[in-house]
């Protein structure tokens, strides 16, 4: 079991049985079946390894160099390698690696600089945005006034003309960048323009590209917006938690407001993985990583195309897209099961001006961050479409399922998920 020391897995059976059957169950989970789901990955065994050490046990309220407790200089050598490779990674001014996750570090954002009752001008949730750009269900939504932005019906793609006007009525103190499930560059240079047209700061939340945009395969945003915030799993390949840049003026209201505003102690373990995800990032393995996280992306939306499916917008530009099921009569969530009984797990979700509510949707997401984790290339993507269109034409033969399930199940023994990060090749 790479990741886990057989020591520690021993403990874990002896003292808790429940626990280490779930656990083992998981992992049966994750190399048997096919994951799709754009904001998944498999982070290596030393990032794992990171993330189970000892720094667990540390307390270390503050900053290195200027923590509350004593005995932090092994952490704070931690914290400054994550920083210091992080700097390096985005080419940004300032880096805070303490954020719990991407939520934590745009609370980080809005907050360092907007009161409560201010406006933001973000992306529809329903139109491939997030939670946290202004959601009324979302702390976003509740503590400060929402306006949201969409896609063009007909295109399906920003209309930066709408969102200048949309900018101009609402006249927000923040434009909230960045989506959950929009696969298409986003334009920042025009972002940067609206958002100084009307006085606003630029808050671009890059969790689902960070990969892409460390190593070049999608525009940088840092040039160009006030606050750049990420979660550092998805295409990043870390842990499961979050960062945020900034520019230089705001180093000093973000770090107060991470801590002592938002955050007590910060997770050292998890910024210890977080460095070591880091230094994969700055490999040229990565690189060729992220290539193939595209090339099977344009792929996969290629041969969707192919057969007569709607990908929202025609196509990818990204890790990422929508697929939308109403010419197929299958609704997203009737698709989400059906493929997870054949050993495949999406997601449903909405697609624009999508009339099923969310809790049905009309489409699923598909995305290629652990397909290329596990090496698959072309060839794998091509079958996968394959018996996806095999499952959704007739998503309830459960025959059709279980003879999918075990091609799945075959082709994920050639490909196992636990690898060296350090040894991953084209």
């Amino acid at each position: 079991m790479m990741g886990y020391t057989i020591e520690a897995m021993h403990a874990i059976q002896e003292t808790d049985p429940d626990v280490y059957t779930a656990i083992q169950a998981e992992e049966q989970r994750q190399r048997e079946k096919l994951v799709l789901i754009a904001s998944e990955n498999y982070a290596s065994p030393a990032v794992m390894a990171a993330q189970g050490c000892v720094m667990t046990n540390k307390y270390a309220e503050g900053y290195p160099g200027r923590r509350y407790y004593g005995g932090c200089q092994h952490v704070d050598s931690v914290e400054e390698l994550a920083i210091d490779r992080a700097k390096q990674l985005f080419d940004c001014d300032h880096v805070n690696v303490q954020p719990h996750s991407g939520s934590t570090a745009n609370m980080a954002a809005y907050l360092s600089v907007l009161k409560p009752g201010d406006t933001i001008l973000g992306m529809d949730l329903a139109q491939g945005g997030h939670l946290t750009h202004g959601s009324r269900v979302n702390f976003s939504g509740i503590i400060f006034q929402s306006h949201f932005y969409g896609v063009d019906r007909e295109t399906e793609m920003i209309d930066y003309d709408a969102v200048q006007q949309k900018a101009e009525e609402c006249r927000p103190r923040m434009l909230v960048v960045g989506a959950s499930a929009y696969s298409r560059t986003l334009d920042f240079p025009r972002f940067q323009h609206i958002a100084q047209s009307v006085g606003a700061y630029l808050l671009v939340d890059i969790a689902h590209i960070s990969g892409l945009v460390a190593t070049g395969l999608h525009p940088s945003p840092v040039p160009y917006a006030d606050f750049v915030t990420t979660t550092t799993h998805k295409t990043l390949r870390g842990p499961r938690a979050g960062m945020i840049m900034c520019k230089a003026e705001h180093a000093k209201a973000v770090n107060k407001i991470i801590f002592p505003g938002l955050q007590g102690g910060p997770l050292m373990h998890v910024i210890a993985a977080k460095a070591v995800a880091f230094k994969e990032a700055l490999s040229p393995a990565f690189t060729v990583y992220q290539q193939r996280v595209l090339d099977n992306a344009h792929t996969l939306a290629n041969e969707f195309n192919q057969r007569d499916y709607r990908v929202v917008s025609g196509g990818t530009d990204t890790h990422l897209f929508l697929l939308n099921l109403t010419n197929k009569n299958v609704t997203g969530k009737e698709a989400e099961t059906a493929l997870d009984a054949a050993g495949i797990t999406v997601n449903k979700n909405a697609v624009p001006y999508d009339e099923k509510p969310p809790a049905v949707a009309s489409g699923i997401r598909l995305g290629t961050p652990i397909l290329s984790t596990r090496g698959m290339g072309a060839d794998e993507m091509t079958q996968i479409v394959s018996w996806i269109d095999q499952v959704l034409e007739h998503p309830h033969d459960t025959q059709i399922q279980e003879h999918v399930r075990k091609a799945v199940k075959a082709l994920c023994t050639r490909f196992p998920i636990f690898y060296s990060a350090q040894s991953t090749s084209a």
